[in-house]
């Protein structure tokens, strides 16, 4: 595979490049909705650039007028700009950096970034139009620097550089001088961070931190644009595991590593997985029909085939689409999670809840193991292996200004309490 380039890209495709990772917003189910197209898509496979990219901090000017500003600006550096007051601007220059390679991710469209990131819609459905609310990822969101030597160290920083190769901190932004003189701050909506620990043989979820425009690691805010800056968080750092989530306020981003991709399970094994599953042949109880879950592509386009497994979501129960058990009381109040999704009655079991499509998980990259698929998400009806589905229901990702909540990972759908349900398939009778 060639190294993948942006527009205007010049990098040179190297043979067996080294991979540092992939990041993949989370929402997706293996590709968006009107599928990936250049920059624009749901997965970014970074590897070692044929020329390093990097920079790092170098001089540092107090500017006083905005003359002394442009003459700095002039230079064609890379450089951050914090603005103290109408006449004091403190500009950092960065140099050159040989032994980093620099990825930038953000909603812009213009040329310096990499992975062009909008916000997941609530179930990354297709017809949906995140364009009709104002975005709240920043254009120029975050920056990945990763080592170009072993062992490939990743590390996240918040803001990417613009066109002009700036990242500017106006006035109203969060920023401070540390004890050791230097400066830092805060974008307006923040870049947040999760490492966990053991991903994903044994996952144990980590505290969600922010991260600054020079990577250090802070307490949350009182509120996602708080205008002051959390503790510092002493020893903790920015550089990604495998499995790590970065948060830009309307997309969450999965990190794993090359070493981690190696182990998980691929497209192709999920597939396996789907033969094997419909050759067991499992039936309907109502209507004895054999159940067949769709062909991977076709699991990601929400349309519905005849075969199609449905389930109760309250029992686990699987059966044919059949219009059996209707319930007159089904206008009650869904419970969070559950949107519009009608309540039905279980021919099996008599249990009164929400009916709906099973769909196969289609991002190897958010399993934590290469289990069976046995166990679907409340309410949306995806489904996973076990320990997958537990992972996900059990991390809460950052919602709204100061709210997190736990969502499926293949369409965001937030989800119920518990988050997911056992499915139980009934065999054929011969």
């Amino acid at each position: 595979m060639n190294s993948p380039k942006k527009d205007g890209d010049d990098d040179v495709p190297v043979k067996d490049p080294v991979k540092y990772g992939e990041l993949v917003i989370l929402g997706y189910n293996g590709s968006l909705p009107s599928g990936d197209r250049g920059r624009r898509k749901s997965r970014f496979a970074l590897y070692r650039r044929a020329k390093a990219n990097g920079v790092k901090p170098s001089a540092v000017h107090i500017l006083n007028t905005p003359q002394d500003s442009k003459a700095v600006h002039s230079r064609g550096q890379h450089s951050i700009s914090f603005t103290l007051s109408r006449n004091q601007t403190v500009v950092v220059e960065y140099c050159h950096d040989n032994s980093t390679d620099m990825f930038q991710i953000g909603r812009s469209t213009e040329s310096p970034i990499d992975f062009v990131v909008t916000d997941t819609s609530g179930a990354g459905k297709e017809g949906e139009d995140p364009s009709i609310a104002p975005s709240t990822i920043s254009r120029f969101a975050c920056r990945v620097v990763c080592e170009r030597n072993p062992p490939y160290t990743a590390r996240i920083y918040a803001a990417g550089f613009d066109s002009s190769k700036n990242i500017f901190l106006g006035e109203k932004a969060t920023k401070w001088k540390n004890p050791d003189g230097h400066m830092d701050g805060l974008t307006t909506n923040g870049v947040l961070v999760m490492h966990p620990e053991g991903f994903p043989e044994d996952p144990k979820q980590g505290l969600w931190r922010e991260i600054s425009v020079c990577g250090d690691v802070y307490a949350l805010r009182e509120t996602r644009s708080g205008p002051s800056r959390g503790k510092l968080a002493e020893g903790e750092s920015s550089a990604l595991r495998d499995g790590s989530l970065v948060d830009l306020c309307g997309a969450t981003l999965l990190w794993r590593t090359g070493e981690g991709l190696m182990r998980a399970p691929t497209l192709r094994h999920l597939e396996a997985l789907r033969q094997e599953l419909n050759a067991s042949r499992p039936q309907c109880p109502v209507g004895l029909s054999t159940l067949a879950f769709p062909s991977m592509p076709r699991s990601h386009r929400w349309d519905l085939e005849e075969r199609q497994p449905w389930v109760y979501l309250t029992c686990g129960h699987v059966h044919g689409r059949h219009d059996w058990g209707q319930r007159s009381e089904g206008v009650a109040e869904p419970r969070e999670g559950e949107g519009s999704t009608t309540r039905r009655e279980c021919p099996l079991c008599r249990s009164v809840g929400p009916y709906v499509p099973l769909w196969l998980g289609c991002e190897p990259a958010v399993y934590v193991d290469a289990g069976a698929p046995t166990h679907a998400f409340v309410p949306c009806g995806h489904v996973c292996s076990e320990r997958t589905a537990r992972y996900w229901a059990e991390t809460p990702l950052p919602h709204g200004t100061h709210a997190f909540r736990a969502v499926c990972p293949f369409c965001s759908a937030a989800l119920s309490t518990p988050g997911w349900t056992r499915l139980i398939f009934q065999g054929p009778i011969d």
